[in-house]
Formats: C-alpha cells, sequence, structure tokens
C-alpha cells in the first residue's frame, strides 16, 4: 500500500528503529528492494532522483512502483531524493509521488527557508510529505573549528529551520557524506551534535551519505578488474549509535551500485561465453537484494510493517 514518508517515519521514531531508502537506477535495482521488503516485512521508501527521472523516464518510473505497492500489503513511499528545484517537485507531486525531498543545503539559511516554505505549501494542498536538508555532507577530516561549523548543521538554526518552514523530516549533517570515498582516516560522526539536533526536534531525522561500502564487495570487485582502492564507508557500529540517537530514515545508494558493478564483474569475468542480459543481471539483483535486507536488520525495520 501505498503511504507517505512521514507515516513510515512518524512510526519508526515512536519506536526507535530507522527506515532504509532505496535509490533505484534501474528494473533490477528495483526488483532488489521490493523482494527484500517482501522477505524482511519492512516498510519500504523507494527514492528516485531527478537523474534517474531522466534515465527511465517518469511515467515510467510511477507506473511500476504504483503498480507493485497496490500488490503490497507492505506500507511503501515512492520518494524524490535530492529535488533541487520547484519545477521538478511540482512535476513529481503530480505524477503521484506520496514524498518529496527539496535539498537547498547548498543555499543560505534564508534561502533555504523561502525555498522550503514554497514546497511544504505545495506538498501539504496535496497530503504529501516534505523532508528538507540543513548542512552540507562532507565529511569530517582534520579541519578547524570554523570549517567543521560550516558544514555541520547547527541544533539551534535546526530548530528554528523546522519551526518556520513545517517540514516532515529534516536531513542532518553529521560528517557523513556521499560516495564510497568518506573518510580518508578513521570514520567521524559528531554524535554529541545530533544528539543534540534530536532534543531541540520533535520530527524524524535522515542521515544521508551513510553506505557502508563493505569490505567483502569492495574486495570483490576489485579482483575482477575495478579500481576502488581506499574506499571506505560509516562503520554499522556508528549506524546503529546514529539510530539509537534519532536518526529514523538512512538513504542507501552506493553499497546497492557497488553489488551490483561487483557482481556483473565477476558474472562476465567467469562466464564470458554468457551474452543474455537476464542471465547477466539476475546474480547483480540478488547480491543486491542481499545488501538490502542486510540494511533492514541493522536498521531495525525487518517484521515492523
Amino acid at each position: 500500500m501505498l503511504v507517505t514518508n512521514k507515516e513510515i517515519l512518524l512510526s519508526a521514531m515512536r519506536q526507535s528503529y530507522a527506515v532504509g531508502a532505496f535509490n533505484i537506477s534501474n528494473l533490477e535495482t528495483f526488483q532488489a528492494i521490493v523482494e527484500a521488503a517482501k522477505e524482511e516485512h519492512s516498510p519500504l521508501i523507494i527514492a528516485v532522483t531527478p537523474s534517474t527521472i531522466k534515465y527511465a523516464g517518469l511515467n515510467n518510473i510511477v507506473s511500476l512502483v504504483m503498480t507493485t505497492a497496490k500488490q503490497m500489503p507492505l506500507p511503501v513511499s515512492l520518494h524524490l531524493d535530492h529535488g533541487k528545484d520547484v519545477e521538478t517537485i511540482k512535476m513529481c507531486i503530480k505524477a503521484g509521488f506520496t514524498s518529496v525531498m527539496i535539498d537547498g543545503s547548498h543555499l543560505k539559511f534564508e534561502e533555504n527557508i523561502a525555498l522550503t516554505k514554497k514546497v511544504v505549501e505545495l506538498a501539504q494542498e496535496k497530503g504529501i510529505s516534505v523532508e528538507a536538508e540543513l548542512g552540507r555532507l562532507a565529511g569530517i577530516e582534520e579541519t578547524t573549528v570554523e570549517e567543521r561549523e560550516a558544514f555541520l548543521t547547527d541544533p539551534e538554526a535546526a530548530r528554528e529551520f523546522v519551526d518556520r518552514t513545517e517540514v516532515d523530516a529534516l536531513a542532518v549533517a553529521i560528517g557523513t557524506s556521499h560516495g564510497a570515498y568518506k573518510f580518508k582516516g578513521e570514520p567521524k560522526l559528531d554524535f554529541e551534535r545530533l544528539k543534540a539536533i534530536k532534543e531541540k526536534l520533535g520530527i524524524p531525522l535522515v542521515l544521508h551519505g551513510a553506505s557502508s561500502v563493505p569490505q567483502d564487495i569492495i574486495e570483490k570487485a576489485n579482483r575482477y578488474g575495478a579500481k576502488l582502492k581506499g574506499a571506505r564507508g560509516v562503520p554499522e557500529e556508528h549506524i546503529r549509535k546514529a539510530i539509537s540517537l534519532g536518526i529514523s530514515k538512512i538513504n542507501i545508494d552506493t553499497d546497492l551500485r557497488l553489488a551490483f558493478t561487483a557482481t556483473v564483474r565477476e558474472t562476465l569475468a567467469i562466464s564470458p561465453e554468457i551474452f543474455d542480459p537476464r542471465k547477466i543481471l539476475s546474480p547483480a539483483r540478488q547480491a543486491m537484494k542481499e545488501v538490502v535486507k542486510a540494511k533492514m536488520r541493522l536498521f531495525g525495520s525487518s517484521h515492523k510493517a
């Protein structure tokens, strides 16, 4: 059944678990996350970026999700991830998305508020939930205090931002970053900052850039020709702690891409005679499904639907 992120995340917040928002890149990714949700009996957030819409086609994506959601007894949300402009938001709302993210984190504070308020007004008319972002995902390295403060989410600013925009969920920056190369040294997340933010806000908090970059997947990819030396992600113990401190939604994309790439490389290397795309992509789909199932167990959403 198709619901909003707000419905899914309020339940997660009350019960202190997190729900994964899994980005789809192709049909196999979509199939993998849906099958994983069914097997784990977990709520599911299907995340779609503007670049995926451009790649796969808006109507194709919506039709696929709508048809599948109607057949599932589990709560499913169709979520726009990292929307940057009002026109994209309008397009997704009209198409049937149940949740949208407006990412104004690159803007000045007042500009971010103004853009987010405009999106909230549009979404509220249709009963659609809105996620916004405050702070920038850049990781925490050996930087000055001033540099860190410029990137990470300020707790008091977060309170003002939520009060003025009335968003349903807020993505916060505590030291994570997008991609497969998140840390040069030891992983560092600002848990004290997260705790302070949670104390000031009564809405679900979101963690982006939180893929773990499993080393067994990296090793397999490199074994079959990839060049991913030094790829590192957020340790699972850090994810557990973040959830215990108030994170209710965790975005996962990089780990799915890595599992897909590593397995396709392996399949082509081991079975060079194969030229049927279905035989090449089926093992990759299975690998991604196992990644999603493991995330659902880690986040605590398994058997919560």
